[in-house]
């Protein structure tokens, strides 16, 4: 089997790459050789490969900076997805891609499901969200894969930054008033394993559009405590935290305060089903080892 991957560092695509090896063949196609804002070089790339499927693991995340720079944003975010469907129908093979909580305005007091209404705040959120209209209007088989706050060993990301500055500083404030689910990139790597899986025993669900994320909730500050409490376990300085509302801590681009995602709908339709966010963290932070 061959599987093509695009995004060569990116935290879910490192994770990709460690766990699919048991597939068969990975064509990991990194900037250098596929840049998303490239739409010949998109065509260009599937069809001289011809994949047996395709995994879009890579996107513009830097949040705020998409503010400032839409139409990178949009290349990537948007349009780019689009073209992989197209490309993906026409050769008859899946397409997984992954999306964010940030397609949700975060208002909604309970975990959001799959039907309910997007309403994203910022550019960020508004590409990806576009990128799911463009694949699902194409069609074909596809599954669109939203997570949130994922973290891991490489790259930049929340657990790395706090690690260092819990070190550095004798005190730090963070938001208490975001909620939602850390997510490890092994734990989406390991749960899009299981479906490739499932789609290859010729057990697959409906296609779509569907949650993943770890079990359980926190906020950022209780993530951080999280983080704080093994740096304290292994002896090491960990600075005092503070818990501080978003409004006090400005950035230029809105986060929504609910980042809950409901996936019992994966796991009804698939039998895939996640760890505890806690249960996970530990996992990856005894990787570090």
């Amino acid at each position: 089997m061959k599987v093509l991957i695009t995004g060569q560092y990116g935290q879910v695509s490192r994770e990709l790459q460690i766990r699919l090896q048991p597939l068969g063949e990975l064509i990991v196609l990194g900037r250098d050789q596929l840049d998303l804002a490239d739409i010949e070089q998109i065509r260009k790339q599937v069809r001289a490969h011809r994949p047996d499927l395709i995994i879009n693991a890579a996107a513009h995340t830097a949040v705020d900076l998409a503010e400032s720079e839409p139409d990178a944003a949009f290349a990537i975010n948007a349009i780019a997805p689009g073209i992989l469907a197209e490309e993906a129908k026409a050769l008859g093979i899946p397409l997984i891609h992954y999306s964010t909580d940030y397609v949700f305005d975060g208002s909604k007091p309970a975990p959001y499901t799959e039907a309910d209404t997007p309403n994203p705040l910022g550019v960020y959120g508004q590409s990806k969200l576009a990128g799911e209209h463009a694949i699902a209007k194409v069609g074909g088989e596809y599954l669109i894969l939203r997570t949130s706050w994922v973290y891991s060993n490489h790259g930049k990301n929340f657990l790395l930054t706090m690690q260092r500055l819990l070190q550095e500083k004798p005190q730090m404030r963070i938001v208490a008033d975001q909620i939602g689910a850390p997510t490890w990139a092994g734990t989406i790597a390991d749960s899009t394993h299981a479906l490739i899986e499932r789609w290859l025993a010729g057990q697959p669900g409906d296609w779509g559009v569907y949650h993943l994320t770890a079990q359980g909730e926190t906020s950022w500050f209780g993530f951080a405590q999280a983080i704080g409490e093994h740096l304290r376990a292994q002896g090491k300085a960990c600075a005092e935290l503070e818990a501080i509302p978003s409004s006090a801590y400005p950035t230029p681009a809105k986060r929504p305060l609910n980042s809950r995602l409901d996936c019992s709908h994966l796991q009804q339709q698939w039998h895939v089903s996640q760890p505890q966010w806690q249960d996970a963290l530990r996992e990856c932070l005894g990787e570090q080892h």
